[in-house]
């Protein structure tokens, strides 16, 4: 006898609709499952027959046969476990009475354990969201189902195989789920109050900029001077995730199989990975491609801390998602994209020791050793930043003092009016701040007075500045002029931006302290 039961496969983040279809005919007792499965899928074989037994059915001593189609697309996960049983119990006769409008307007996933309870899987809000328009519900886990539910598609909860089966016969007898309603945002300010930092007006400065507009930021100086504490506040002074934004991200987590809740993420991500972290960990990849930490940042931030004790190749993989924000994984069989829309936070020392252009502390580093250590980073990555600032030591008076300036509600409510008006602007275009505009939207948003293309003229003869400089200075003029609430760029917004290209001077030698 043969049965039909839809699931759903995983390509990349994005899921396509599998057709398991189960045989059962007489021969020797063989369990078979064919159409490119993994590892993982092969295994499914030993846990359903466990899970039929152990749920109270007879597991047919037969030729069973398993196809998963389309056959010539690699399946992979262990959520294909419930639609093979579900397709062994009817083709086996288990099951006799079943609703067949039910088996064709619906999809299962879920991982079988060996007394037939229904396990989490990873991926389904992405399978949800493909099924969504051709089926009219999904059954999932019951840890999965609110996730499931955030789709425009009904979401059922099983927690058994034998649920699943009575499901089967009218359509019933599940939960319906709704929407999760993600994970709680009070943890925004669990690192800390940017007020907390004592001194580093011009670094506050930079980190507001860049909250505003998106941009990408560096930060450079000694040890102590509060670099690593900056970056760490820096998500107290973003604005809070949108729902589109909340479901890109929480279909990459939950195909990751990071998701602590069942709902949609509910903030924005911030990653940090050490500097041991390899290519492929980075940017993604493997034998089964999979997002890499580019991808977990998407819609919030990346962190990369003691910048140039990254490994160089580790560095220049990020060149191309800063600017096309996204990533594209090409192998033999297929070629996958993951999307990669994150703002760089950077930190380093000016050397190995730490200490060069320290007026407190002399530094122990020959020229040659600066040199070595700085050009870890390239031209072309530093040329892909926004902003770059050094700081300085924290004197005692600051240190001594009481709080550190603003707070981050303070400087969070300016960053908010500052989205706003680019929301406005950019509504109806992928861009979601002024830092991923296009070349076309730079021409027409961030047109300049002749003053200011004088400025930018002088700077860049002086500085040496790329085209992809200028296109970078007058996003940032344009985000410091939404933060003053202007509609047109000045003059002192370009030369304020022009302090934060100090790297350009010379790049980052000894002169850039």
């Amino acid at each position: 006898m043969l049965a039909t039961v839809w699931s759903l496969g995983l390509k990349g983040i994005d899921g396509f609709p599998v057709s398991v279809e189960v045989d059962v005919s007489p021969g020797l007792p063989t369990f078979a499952i064919v159409g490119l499965p993994d590892a993982e899928v092969r295994e499914a074989r030993e846990r359903v027959a466990a899970a039929v037994r152990n749920s109270g059915y007879d597991f047919p001593l037969k030729r069973i046969t398993v196809n998963l189609g389309p056959a010539e697309v690699k399946k992979a996960g262990t959520h294909f476990d419930l639609p093979i049983a579900l397709g062994v119990l009817i083709a086996g006769g288990a099951v006799e009475e079943y609703s067949g409008e039910v088996l064709k307007a619906t999809v299962f996933a879920g991982e079988l354990g060996l007394d037939g309870s229904v396990r989490p899987v990873s991926g389904v809000l992405s399978m949800a969201m493909a099924a969504a328009g051709r089926f009219g519900a999904m059954v999932s886990p019951s840890a999965n189902s609110s996730e499931a539910a955030s789709s425009k598609l009904a979401s059922f909860s099983v927690s058994s195989l034998r649920q699943a089966a009575d499901f089967m016969r009218s359509g019933s007898g599940l939960e319906k789920c709704s929407p999760g309603q993600g994970s709680s945002t009070e943890g925004r300010f669990a690192a800390g109050d940017l007020c907390e930092v004592k001194g580093q007006a011009l670094a506050k400065r930079a980190l507001e900029i860049a909250a505003a507009g998106g941009h990408n930021l560096l930060m450079m100086g000694p040890p102590g001077t509060g670099k690593s504490m900056l970056a760490r506040r820096f998500s107290g002074i973003l604005p809070p995730i949108t729902r589109d934004e909340a479901l890109e991200v929480t279909r990459i987590y939950s195909v990751c199989g990071l998701l602590r809740s069942g709902g949609l993420v509910g903030e924005r991500p911030f990653r940090d990975p050490h500097h041991s972290v390899s290519d492929i960990a980075l940017i993604g990849g493997g034998s089964t491609p999979r997002p890499g930490e580019v991808s977990l940042a998407h819609n919030g931030v990346l962190f990369l801390d003691e910048l140039p004790e990254f490994s160089r190749s580790s560095l220049e993989v990020l060149r191309e998602p800063m600017e096309s924000f996204r990533v594209t994984i090409s192998r033999a069989r297929e070629s996958l994209s993951f999307p990669a829309r994150f703002t760089l936070l950077a930190a380093m020392n000016p050397c190995p020791c730490g200490h060069a252009g320290n007026p407190e502390k002399a530094c122990t580093c020959t020229p040659l050793q600066i040199r070595k250590y700085r050009s870890r980073i390239s031209g072309p990555l530093l040329d892909r930043i926004d902003l770059t600032v050094s700081l300085s030591p924290v004197k005692y008076g600051e240190w001594r003092g009481g709080p550190g300036g603003e707070t981050s509600a303070a400087v969070r409510g300016r960053v908010l009016s500052a989205r706003r008006i680019q929301e406005e602007r950019l509504k109806g275009t992928p861009a979601t701040a002024n830092a991923f505009m296009s070349v076309r939207q730079i021409h027409e948003h961030c047109r300049i007075p002749e003053s200011g293309g004088r400025i930018l003229e002088t700077a860049m003869k002086r500085l040496g500045l790329s085209a992809r400089s200028l296109d970078k200075i007058l996003k940032v003029a344009r985000t410091i002029a939404d933060l003053e609430g202007k509609t047109e760029i000045a003059s002192e917004h370009i030369m304020e931006v022009i302090q934060y290209r100090s790297f350009d001077r010379s790049g980052l030698t000894e002169q850039t302290l």
